[in-house]
């Protein structure tokens, strides 16, 4: 018995028909349109990323036996009482001054060059500057630090720099502050600070630039025909409305430096961050358990950051 075929390029009733049917059901519920949009990402991100970190956070409250050196699943509270201890709350006191002044040094830096982008750069010249700040991104994160080392270190380029310039006593007094301390750039804090501002500084200035975009040119130009100097013109205006913009941009330094492992270890003293004592613990020591319980302070602090940030409008400007 012969069946006749349809023409090429055209679809069998049946299947139009269901066809035609999921396309009126997707219309009528937007919601179901999204879902299968998101299905694939979410699921993903719960999986991998969600699952992974509720993982970890399990074993917080887990015991770690020093004597033998191996972890059991009995549950305890010791490791959280271990973060309380002077030893490790020093950890999280100095990577929280770290990320924080990292975070001011990074809106101070790139303010006046976002600002720059904005009102004054045209054509080519926007072009120049995009390109110059993304241009670091684009090169390895480690070859980067590495360079730094070599950049810090005694009769290196910095060196030269200061002291060509006349800022030896300067440079010489920040390392005698207890943030700041040690004895050259490349074993102090502020070779540290240096190199983590350098290395955040373009999550900065996005953010604050695309902020000054949406600063209307109109209300500067009524600011100056109503009397108002520059800088009343920058405290009252351009920075209330570009203040989210340096908040979304501080969630990336911020974050970026509390979080950090590679930058304390190859550069400063021999003073811990959160990250370096997490990888410490989970790796040489073993101890699992107090790694994951250091991991649920920055956690924590991000937490409360952003929601700060969500109520400064922050996320409105990224």
């Amino acid at each position: 018995m012969m069946t006749a075929s349809l023409p090429q390029g055209q679809i069998a009733p049946a299947r139009q028909g269901l066809l035609i049917r999921l396309g009126i059901t997707l219309y009528r519920h937007p919601g179901l349109q999204l879902l299968l949009l998101l299905a694939l990402p979410l699921l993903w991100f719960v999986l991998v990323y969600l699952g992974s970190l509720c993982t970890l956070l399990a074993q917080s409250v887990f015991t770690f036996d020093d004597f033998t050196m191996s972890v059991s699943r009995e549950l305890t509270l010791e490791n959280y009482r271990q973060l309380l201890s002077p030893a490790n709350l020093d950890v999280v006191l100095r990577t929280l001054s770290m990320a924080t002044l990292v975070s001011l040094a990074s809106a101070v830096l790139a303010f006046p060059l976002a600002y720059y982008m904005v009102r004054y750069a045209r054509g080519w010249q926007k072009g120049f500057f995009y390109v110059a700040v993304m241009l670091p991104m684009w090169a390895s994160y480690i070859v980067k630090v590495y360079a730094w080392t070599v950049l810090l270190a005694k009769g290196g380029i910095v060196y030269w720099a200061y002291q060509s310039l006349g800022l030896q006593g300067i440079v010489d007094w920040l390392m005698t502050l207890p943030l700041l301390g040690g004895n050259s750039l490349t074993t102090s804090n502020l070779g540290r600070f240096t190199v983590f501002t350098y290395i955040w500084l373009p999550f900065m200035i996005l953010p604050i630039q695309a902020a000054l975009e949406r600063v209307p040119a109109n209300l500067l130009q009524a600011s100056s025909d109503l009397g108002a100097s520059g800088a009343q013109t920058f405290r009252h205006v351009i920075l209330p409305l570009a203040f989210p913009g340096v908040v979304a941009g501080s969630i990336f330094t911020f974050s970026l430096t509390l979080g950090d492992y590679i930058i304390p270890q190859l550069i400063g003293p021999s003073g811990l961050f959160i990250g370096s004592m997490v990888y410490t613990m989970q790796g040489s020591i073993g101890n699992m358990p107090l790694a994951a319980a250091f991991t649920v302070v920055p956690v924590c602090i991000i937490g409360l950051y952003l929601l700060g940030a969500r109520k400064l409008g922050a996320f409105d400007a990224l």
